[in-house]
């Protein structure tokens, strides 16, 4: 079985930082392309950034600038350097990635999510 599990969330006021984390587990063979998305209350789930297995990144255009992706592929992991936050940033943020079980073909697997408000 292979779980994802998220961390990083919390409080923080306009202007601040946070890093999210978000680590892999269980019978892994691989793992492709690692993502964050976010989710407000009333608004639909979108894709915050991506990053490859060689590390080629992406953002959206509302967070391009202000919010980094990175990996380690060694640790099975994903990170989400957040700057610069903005109370339009406030949602729950959700890991994903394309994995490869020991025994089975690639398939997306999710995260339960983290809170991340920004409020004065």
């Amino acid at each position: 079985q292979v779980q994802l599990v998220e961390s990083g969330g919390g409080l923080v006021q306009p202007g601040g930082s946070l890093r999210l984390s978000c680590a892999a587990s269980g019978s892994i063979f691989s793992i492709r392309t690692m993502n964050w998305y976010r989710q407000a209350p009333g608004k639909q789930r979108s894709l915050v950034a991506a990053i490859t297995s060689d590390g080629r990144a992406s953002y959206s255009d509302s967070v391009k600038g202000r919010f980094t992706i990175s990996r380690d592929n060694f640790k099975n992991a994903v990170y989400l350097q957040m700057n610069s936050l903005k109370p339009e940033d406030t949602a729950v943020y959700y890991c994903s990635a394309v994995i490869e079980a020991t025994m089975g073909g690639p398939r997306h697997y999710w995260g339960q999510g983290t809170q991340v408000t920004v409020s004065s």
